[in-house]
């Protein structure tokens, strides 16, 4: 006789739809002009279409929808311009963000991403392992960001992390991009790990000047 199992927890449920929302957002999953459907998303996550519209009022204050009448929740589009603006603003914060986290932190609290992005990085240029080479940019990010310990930069950082995602990962992928962008990285955490807050705010500015250059050359690739 075959006994009954317990059925496996469901990744579902209220707790779970915004991230969901967000994360399919970023990677256009849902691409921009998508319509987003209150029953479709009720049934999926097993909430109310009270707990959707919540999550789609948090989703429209970072500008991730909109709310049209007689249309309903649309993901938001963003044209050439909006991107430039995002990444001018991004570049202060993201400098900031380090700036913060360096003068808040040890400098030997750096030395295991030194080494990240020394010859293990180095091989994952080399073999195109793009996936492994975002995740441990996303890595460093989150562990700057926690490093910094201000909630509102890193709720701001977030948002525009949201917006852009794609549009960084398209940029990665770019001829040359990686290991030009793996040289800037080390060159931050140099400047982390001795220590130099000024130095490393200065060079993860450049860093992403350095991005928005690329998306200038190439945004008819990228966009």
């Amino acid at each position: 006789m075959v006994k009954n199992r317990p059925a496996p927890p469901r990744a579902h449920g209220a707790t779970a739809l915004l991230p969901a929302l967000r994360e399919r957002i970023a990677r256009h999953k849902l691409p921009p002009g998508s319509k987003l459907l209150e029953n479709e998303l009720s049934r999926e996550f097993g909430v109310s279409r009270a707990k959707v519209r919540d999550a789609f009022g948090a989703l429209a204050q970072r500008g991730l929808i909109q709310r049209i009448p007689n249309r309903g929740a649309v993901v938001a589009r963003l044209d050439l311009s909006q991107v430039f603006e995002i990444y001018d603003v991004r570049e202060m914060l993201e400098g900031l963000c380090v700036r913060l986290a360096v003068q808040r932190s040890r400098p030997s609290s750096w030395q295991d991403l030194v080494r990240l992005f020394g010859k293990p990085m180095e091989a994952i240029v080399r073999r195109g392992e793009f996936e492994e080479y975002i995740a441990n940019l996303g890595q460093l990010r989150s562990r700057t960001i926690e490093a910094a310990g201000n909630a509102v930069l890193a709720d701001m950082l977030d948002s525009i992390n949201d917006k852009t995602r794609e549009i960084q990962r398209r940029i990665i992928i770019l001829p040359g991009r990686a290991a030009e962008g793996l040289t800037q990285h080390r060159a931050v955490l140099a400047a982390m790990r001795k220590g130099n807050a000024l130095e490393a705010e200065r060079l993860r500015r450049a860093n992403i000047h350095s991005s928005r250059e690329y998306l200038e050359r190439f945004q008819s690739f990228v966009l």
